[in-house]
């Protein structure tokens, strides 16, 4: 069985949960608490040097970090990916955007501000930057999504899940998404798919907690 490390309250950690829903694959579920620490243990730095989640760990003790080379890892095969190589390269291309233009700012925006304790006050200095770079990008997905339902062909993918994880959540990095309804259609079209999780999401078998400190 597949074994993933996550954060629940992660967005990057959503992104896999939802393809993983999505795809109907069992899981087991290490939650792993960034902001205790817990990602730096020893025993978890052993399995991913970066300290980060999520982690994918396959049967054979192999790891697969990185949320969107995971979600490219278990799409592969699947209708979440497409099977020509523009279909792919163009996933890969909202992929990329999402890490760059929205994990960056949007991304970066909720966790400092409604994740860490008096992120505010830490991170002022950085406010007006996720500002003008999260709503760059909103704008250019608004543009994008005018135009078609989701983002690849007409159909769901995971560049979809990927973007959705966190757009869906910019309100709580201070984002009004209430001049982009191209963004918000889709919002809830990705939303009304079958087998969408939401962030609290927890799979039966995954439901009790492992220690890995």
């Amino acid at each position: 069985m597949l074994k993933i490390y996550a954060m629940q309250s992660s967005g990057n950690s959503y992104k896999v949960r939802m393809a993983l829903a999505r795809l109907a694959l069992p899981f087991e579920l290490v939650d792993v608490d960034l902001l205790r620490g817990e990602n730096r243990t020893p025993d978890f730095l052993m399995k991913n040097p970066e300290g980060r989640v999520p982690l994918l760990e396959l049967p054979g003790g192999r790891y697969l970090p990185e949320s969107n080379a995971i979600l490219f890892f278990l799409a592969d095969g699947t209708p979440l990916l497409p099977n020509d190589p523009l279909g792919r390269a163009e996933t890969l291309r909202w992929m990329f955007f999402e890490q760059h233009s929205v994990d960056s700012s949007i991304g970066a925006a909720r966790f400092w501000l409604k994740l860490v304790r008096g992120g505010r006050d830490l991170r002022t200095h950085d406010i007006d930057r996720w500002m003008e770079e999260g709503y760059a990008a909103l704008g250019v997905m608004e543009r994008h999504l005018a135009r078609r339902p989701f983002f690849i062909d007409g159909t769901l993918t995971v560049a979809d899940i990927a973007l959705y994880a966190h757009i869906h959540l910019a309100h709580e990095g201070d984002f009004d998404l209430g001049g982009f309804p191209a963004v918000r259609g889709w919002l809830e079209r990705v939303a009304a798919q079958p087998a969408h999780v939401s962030l609290d999401w927890r799979p039966e078998q995954a439901a009790q907690q492992v220690n890995i400190a």
